[in-house]
């Protein structure tokens, strides 16, 4: 199990949480993902690692903008 934690600019909901939660959750590979909104931190686990590119776009496609790689 890998797990690794990212920033995410611009979640200020609920519904930002869930948005993110769903698009990163669809990543191949991905077992969980908790979106702390306070933070703005994403934790990710994962059974290999993830594709920094697939998780920008995952996070893209959800309306935010992930910030540290």
């Amino acid at each position: 199990m890998i797990t690794k934690k990212y920033e995410v600019k611009g979640m200020t909901c609920s519904h930002c949480v869930n948005a993110v939660s769903t698009e990163v959750g669809a990543i191949p590979g991905v077992t969980e993902v908790a979106v702390d909104l306070t933070t703005g931190q994403v934790t990710v686990n994962s059974t290999e690692p993830v594709d920094v590119q697939a998780l920008r776009n995952a996070v893209d496609e959800a309306g935010y903008e992930l910030v540290t790689p």
